[in-house]
């Protein structure tokens, strides 16, 4: 195949006028930024971004290349079909979720980051520890957006992943690093037109794909067998417990990471972030439309008569790249050249927030709060631009390892809804839990999630839940391991902060043994009678050691 020349070209164009435009933004945030405090400028924006920017930020950063390119990969693929695809629904829920529970106690206390409330409540050590696991989901996130790319441009240009990955990866981290939160939101703003404008053409060419000869209709494949299985789908029995574990990881999951928050938080009120969240959830869905189409014309597609020939995509394990090979094969080239324009825009929208997340909790949370707490705003300024350069190098270089940063993206997203996602719901809504309960349930979850084992990495597993099987030399956890492990820790977290509480007010262990302070440093107990009280009331917690 020969470069692709207007592609190449309309590419070009788009990272140009996206540097720019972050450029553009980080000279507004200087002007901005008078009497304003600039690290909180560049994490939040100044708590002054408005709903229209707050919409189209929030929404680029879920509708990630990853998600409308998985999307129609697993309508394609014979084994799933449209009753696995979960994400455009369970984002939706989690955006509406988030706003309904989560935003208004985030936003009305004015935190600047996920990481500030378990701090607050739990303390440095235990917020360092809760750090680990949403730095790495950032990082290999921001990688595996990268690797995405460069497949996709590989398949449409004709082009080196490898040069895909680098220019990719170079844009967004200079304009990051410029602006920070603006440059971000409004580079959101550029490439979600991009996304609209070209998922437009995507409703273009699906005519195209749906009269090919090469197709079958699709509402006939939808149900009968054609050239491979019904694009619908099915969830057999014993999948039932997997599938409603993987909805409940991406409703809940979704919820405790930077990046969402960050949208919220930049909000100029508690109602406008919670409209924010709601309207955003509705964007991710509707953005998700064509590509289900597109995974379904795919299925219903005879790739023998095609340029692209046989064995199918499928057979040549290229399903991941469904999309683009639609739109390359089936449709003109045009429709091609505006297919990776929105490929390209959904991965960078996301992968800035990627990067822009994991800058922020460093600098903010272990910089400042643990490594340097006299630091002045312009070290941690300093402080947040070195990591992101770090975390982006470091995520480019991850990226050329493609197969193994996806898996390591999952392992993360799973810690996070396991470790993470308790941890925030007690600190947020049961003020009374503490240190022992946050680092207990840190390990039972830690220890419950590495014991089951995970085939994509070849690790067995060491605790065989119900459903266990052995496929193909690999075991395959069919129970809901993942929300059970999270359940327990929310358990554990509770459970054992009330048994500190009870074992130092009746004095059944030492005070001098109460390492992580919860009885305030006094040597005077808090009453139980005033914890369970506490329990009760949102805004009393105990008296934690912060240092």
């Amino acid at each position: 195949m020969a470069l692709n020349i207007p592609g190449l070209v309309s590419l070009s164009v788009f990272f140009t006028l996206t540097l720019a435009t972050g450029i553009w933004a980080s000279w507004k945030s200087k002007k901005d930024q008078q009497n304003r405090n600039p690290t909180e400028m560049a994490i939040v924006g100044g708590r002054n971004i408005n709903v229209f920017i707050g919409l189209f930020t929030a929404t680029a950063t879920w509708v990630g290349g990853a998600y409308i390119n998985g999307t129609a990969e697993i309508v394609y693929l014979p084994s799933k079909g449209l009753l696995w695809v979960q994400a455009p629904v369970g984002f939706a829920l989690s955006l509406v979720i988030g706003g309904f529970f989560f935003v208004n106690p985030m936003r009305s206390k004015n935190y600047v980051t996920v990481m500030d409330p378990l701090q607050e409540t739990y303390g440095n050590v235990m917020g360092s520890l809760l750090f680990i696991p949403p730095l790495l989901g950032e990082v290999f996130w921001f990688a595996a957006i990268l690797a995405s790319l460069g497949a996709t441009m590989r398949v449409i240009l004709d082009i080196g992943g490898s040069l895909a990955i680098l220019v990719s990866a170079c844009t967004v981290i200079l304009y990051t690093l410029l602006g920070g939160l603006y440059s971000v939101a409004y580079t959101d703003v550029i490439q979600l037109v991009f996304i609209t404008l070209s998922l437009a053409s995507l409703w273009v060419c699906i005519p195209f794909a749906l009269v090919n000869s090469a197709t079958e209709s699709i509402y006939y494949t939808a149900t009968h067998q054609s050239y491979q299985g019904p694009w619908i789908g099915k969830i057999e029995k014993q999948y039932l417990g997997r599938w409603l574990d993987d909805f409940f990881y991406l409703v809940l999951g979704s919820i405790s990471w930077q990046t969402y928050f960050q949208r919220v938080l930049s909000a100029a009120s508690p109602g406008q972030a919670r409209l924010i969240s709601y309207l955003s959830g509705l964007g991710c869905f509707s953005m998700a439309i064509p590509s289900v189409l597109i995974g379904a014309v795919a299925a219903s597609t005879d790739w023998n008569q095609t340029s692209y020939g046989l064995p199918s995509p499928l057979e040549r394990g290229e399903s991941a790249m469904i999309l683009p090979l639609v739109l390359h094969y089936l449709c003109p080239a045009y429709i091609s050249v505006a297919g990776l324009a929105a490929i390209a825009a959904a991965a960078m929208s996301s992968a800035d927030s990627a990067l822009l997340s994991a800058g922020s909790m460093f600098a903010h949370n272990i910089y400042r709060k643990i490594l340097r707490k006299k630091a002045t705003e312009t070290e941690v300024l300093w402080a947040m631009r070195t990591s992101m350069l770090v975390f982006g190098a470091g995520a480019a270089g991850l990226a050329f390892y493609s197969s193994s940063v996806y898996d390591l993206w999952f392992l993360s997203g799973e810690l996070v809804y396991a470790l993470l996602f308790p941890q925030l719901c007690c600190a947020l809504f049961a003020p009374s839990t503490n240190t022992y309960g946050s680092a207990a349930g840190f390990l039972v979850g830690l220890l419950l999630r590495v014991l089951a084992g995970e085939p994509a990495l070849s690790i067995p597993p060491v605790i065989c839940y119900p459903g266990c099987s052995l496929v193909n030399g690999t075991y395959s956890q069919l129970f809901p391991f993942k929300t059970f492990t999270m359940l327990l820790t929310l358990g554990t977290i509770i459970a054992v902060s009330y048994l500190a509480v009870v074992l130092f007010q009746r004095n059944l262990l030492p005070h001098w043994w109460d390492v992580c302070n919860i009885t305030g440093g006094t040597g005077t107990l808090i009453p139980l009678q005033q914890v369970e009280k506490q329990r009760g009331s949102p805004n009393v917690g105990l008296e934690e050691n912060r240092d």
